[in-house]
């Protein structure tokens, strides 16, 4: 009872090393286990967001759920004080367990159980339970070994636990992803974890350790990096395993770029697919029905000038390209993997009408809100191919503030065309973008066209996607728009309420582009047969 009492008040008779270095150890200990801790922390979110979407909800439920979990670990740790080195070395042990192979579970059961929402959540609350337990064990080792006020001694510990943070934080996006990957950066930071715990309790508190616990901590910890070393030496098989679950058997090309993960499926341009960040974009079966309708109607006017935001897959260029008297397309894309696939991939290439080779384009690697701050050109038209509006990431380049760059972006007689999501599945999110385009100062007439025909059979696509093809849409919805002060025919000033274009004048705009059809291009596809026995 009175040596108890004494280790609580902070005696350092039976410590290895003098009291200002197991202080310092305790608090290096604290750092590298702020620093593993919000690396979970950030994994979770980033491949909820991956995995499930909308980045936001997916924060809000990991941070909410771990803040409430470390709480109840924090009460379970007051248990553990009496035993506070082999209890830390455990929870550190279990942590670095939990924690590092927790990306591979989620990523397992979204590629085989197509659901990970439960894994989600499971993950929060053991790690935040895990997490909130080691500041009470903490603030008793550190006590332990130097005589220190709680108040003094609980500013130490908050300050290398934020510090430590900090680093984890940044280490993150700027080591752990670019170098490592998501499964392998994990792995990585719980083998980090526990060797810091593991190297704590057996060195600095092996004297208050009897022999079986002693035994328990380091069988403990060599399996924990066992298991971890092992999962890291066959993470590359099991990303093929799972990417062959959630993609098909067709995977061409996966990589993971500054921006987001790129995956090519099929072997030719006719069974071609596109997945950016798990979300189908392109699906060669039925890409022309998107392209078509989303160019044709933009270019019945001016068209000497055209300005592509996103689009890097070079999809929209072809149908703009289609048109003799275009002089010039710029197609600002964010990730350069992308226009460089569009370029080099035999099979998109192909599929685009090598639309990279026409020197009347030109590509530019850029964020398209920050490039449209910059740019002091007018165009005819701006065609917006970017990401699906229900994409938080994408918030920004669906807002008014955006939408009014466009309108200062816009010659006189300029017109803009917008992917605004199915206006069928998500009508909110269609008549939102409907209504931020008009508050850019546009008037605007939205449109839509029937998505993938009846017995269309889709690659694999558990997150459903954007333009081009994405989880096969009941619909895709536009938004075609021009200035409000210019007399433009059905975008005047005095526009009624606005209607949908019909098929007679999607069907007028794509025979135009027949009749202006590059040689050596692939012909235009959105007149179908049915259309033409219409006619």
């Amino acid at each position: 009872m009175i040596d108890q009492q004494v280790s609580l008040r902070g005696g350092a008779a039976r410590l290895p090393v003098r009291p200002r270095t197991g202080r310092f150890l305790v608090l290096a200990a604290v750092f590298v286990c702020a620093a593993c801790g919000l690396v979970y922390e950030l994994e979770l979110v980033a491949l909820a967001s991956y995995l499930i979407g909308d980045s936001v909800t997916q924060a809000s439920v990991v941070l909410s759920v771990m803040v409430f979990a470390m709480g109840i670990g924090s009460l379970l740790a007051k248990r553990l004080r009496c035993h506070a080195a082999v209890g830390f070395g455990l929870i550190e042990a279990a942590l670095a367990l939990i924690g590092g192979s927790s990306a591979l579970v989620l990523y397992a059961s979204f590629a085989w159980l197509g659901e990970s929402r439960h894994a989600l959540v499971g993950f929060s609350l053991a790690i935040g339970v895990l997490i909130g337990a080691e500041i009470p064990l903490l603030m008793t080792l550190i006590q332990r070994v130097d005589r220190q006020d709680a108040g003094g001694a609980v500013a130490d510990l908050f300050a290398a636990d934020y510090v430590g943070a900090l680093v984890g934080g940044l280490a993150f996006p700027f080591l752990l992803l670019p170098m490592l990957g998501q499964l392998t950066g994990a792995l990585f930071t719980g083998a980090v974890n526990a060797a810091a715990g593991g190297a704590l309790v057996l060195w600095v508190f092996r004297r208050d350790l009897t022999p079986r616990s002693r035994r328990l901590l380091v069988l403990a910890n060599l399996s924990v990096i066992a298991v971890l070393a092992t999962a890291t030496f066959l993470v590359d098989d099991f990303e093929r395993a799972a990417r062959r679950a959630v993609y098909g058997d067709q995977v061409r090309v996966a990589v993971q770029t500054g921006v987001q993960e790129v995956v090519l499926t099929g072997t030719d341009r006719d069974s071609l697919g596109l997945y950016l960040d798990g979300r189908l974009r392109v699906s060669a079966r039925d890409e022309h029905r998107y392209h078509e309708a989303l160019v044709h109607p933009a270019m019945n006017g001016p068209h000497a000038r055209v300005l592509v935001l996103g689009g890097g897959d070079g999809l929209a260029a072809r149908e703009v390209l289609r048109y003799r008297d275009v002089r010039s397309v710029t197609v600002v894309e964010i990730d350069p993997a992308v226009t460089r696939l569009a370029r080099t991939d035999p099979a998109l290439s192909g599929l685009n009408g090598h639309a990279y080779r026409d020197p009347r384009l030109t590509a530019v690697g850029a964020d398209a809100f920050t490039w449209l701050r910059a740019d002091r050109h007018r165009y005819d038209v701006v065609i917006s191919d970017l990401p699906d509006p229900g994409v938080t990431a994408s918030t920004k380049l669906y807002s008014a503030e955006f939408y009014g760059l466009v309108a200062e972006a816009l010659a006189p007689r300029g017109r803009l065309v917008v992917h605004a999501g199915p206006p069928e599945a998500r009508p909110r999110t269609f008549w939102t973008v409907e209504a931020s385009v008009r508050a850019g100062g546009l008037a605007t007439r939205p449109y839509r066209i029937p998505g993938r025909p009846s017995g269309f059979t889709a690659s694999p696509d558990r997150l459903g996607g954007g333009g081009g093809g994405g989880g096969g849409p009941e619909d895709w919805g536009f938004v075609l728009a021009g200035a409000r002060a210019v007399g433009e025919p059905g975008l005047g000033a005095g526009a009624p309420v606005p209607r949908s274009l019909g098929e007679s004048e999607l069907r007028d705009g794509a025979r135009a582009a027949e009749r202006l059809r590059l040689p050596g291009q692939v012909p235009s596809t959105l007149i179908h047969p049915r259309y033409w026995e219409e006619a």
